[in-house]
């Protein structure tokens, strides 16, 4: 008998030896699924630095021209100096390589208007935007699921019929119109509202540890900052969460009526089980994956949308800050923004994948 055949040994290409070859193999489902879904998120954000960079030098216009103004109409020699300075005298290809390149060393390049570097410009004005869209999707999530499961445990009764307009009369309304409306009445009528601006005028910025004002008086301890923050905050919050709170009503009593029909929440009311414990453990449970799915997508467009309303109260954030950009047709300013933009998707993406796999287990091995 050979060696490798002799009893209570296991055979050299046995499922030992396949193990051992293969440590990674059996890890956990949460686990493969992660690094599935973080490898298409770094794929992805390549793409979009492609895509930026494409659709940028699409815009039609010279940024020459619009940079230098009426100088370049009879100085060609000091637009060639320009468009040289700038890298934009060498072919596309390679532009591209050494735009993906500044990427990969946080270098965005620097403003032509500001002439300042792109990446300290946006840390600058992106925060602005994070406060603003974080506290809309807040109340959107507090008040459209807390709308939509109220619609739908009163299905067709007057409750509903009322939350249903109301959620019709959100997704409607133009929210630039909107804010013209809330601004005039609250603030220029009733005065009940600050002005625009993130502080009242005189009034000095906190220490900046986050870039967000509330957050960062909090910390300081300068509460008086902080109520000055929290009101000027509060009205373009409103009027910006308005469409997302009457979007999510209406998904979240679609989807938690279509759980509510289930085999499985008739059998926990036939046992006996509180209406509140099937409500909490079952129904929104199961009714949160078309829910997250919409909060995402909507938290997005909030950071990337929010240009009139910014404009509206004078808010100092990305919006405000790439439509000047893309006016003075400023390149590097633009692509840093477009950048920006596609890594919230990218992020808020991979977050909603992350909870699809914790709320739900079939995700996690589909």
């Amino acid at each position: 008998m050979s060696p490798t055949s002799a009893p209570g040994k296991a055979p050299a290409g046995g499922t030992a030896g396949r193990r051992a070859a293969r440590p990674g193999v059996h890890r956990h489902p949460l686990t493969r699924f992660l690094v599935r879904r973080v490898a298409t998120a770094l794929l992805l954000a390549v793409g979009i630095t492609l895509v930026t960079f494409v659709l940028t030098n699409l815009v039609p216009g010279d940024p020459a021209t619009a940079n230098l103004g009426q100088r370049a109409l009879g100085d060609p020699a000091l637009v060639a100096q320009w468009r040289a300075e700038h890298g934009l005298d060498e072919p596309l290809p390679k532009q591209y390589l050494l735009h993906l390149s500044g990427v990969l060393q946080g270098d965005l390049g620097t403003s032509q208007q500001s002439h300042r570097p792109v990446a300290e410009d946006l840390a600058e004005f992106v925060p602005a935007t994070i406060e603003l869209a974080g506290a809309a999707i807040v109340v959107s999530l507090i008040l459209g699921v807390a709308f939509g499961v109220i619609a739908a445990l009163r299905r067709d009764r007057l409750a509903d019929q009322v939350l249903r307009v109301t959620s019709l009369i959100g997704i409607s309304v133009p929210t630039f119109w909107l804010a013209l409306v809330a601004f005039y009445i609250f603030f220029f009528r009733l005065q009940i509202a600050p002005g625009s601006g993130r502080l009242d005028p005189g009034m000095t910025p906190p220490p900046k540890v986050t870039g967000l004002h509330t957050v960062d008086a909090v910390l300081a301890g300068q509460w008086d900052v902080f109520a000055s923050a929290a009101g000027h905050l509060a009205l373009p919050a409103l009027v910006l969460a308005l469409y997302t709170i009457g979007l999510l009503t209406r998904f979240t009593r679609s989807a938690v009526l279509e759980v509510l029909g289930q085999d499985y929440v008739r059998a926990a009311r036939a046992k006996g089980l509180p209406g509140r414990t099937i409500l909490f453990r079952y129904v929104l449970r199961s009714a949160l994956v078309p829910i997250i799915t919409v909060a995402g997508l909507a938290f997005g467009s909030l950071l990337s949308g929010t240009v009139l309303v910014e404009a509206i109260f004078a808010w100092p954030g990305i919006g405000q800050y790439a439509y000047k950009s893309a006016t003075a047709l400023d390149l590097p300013a633009v692509m840093g923004v477009g950048l920006v933009v596609g890594a919230v998707y990218l992020v808020i993406n991979l977050i909603v994948d992350v909870l699809y796999g914790v709320i739900d287990p079939r995700v996690r091995l589909s």
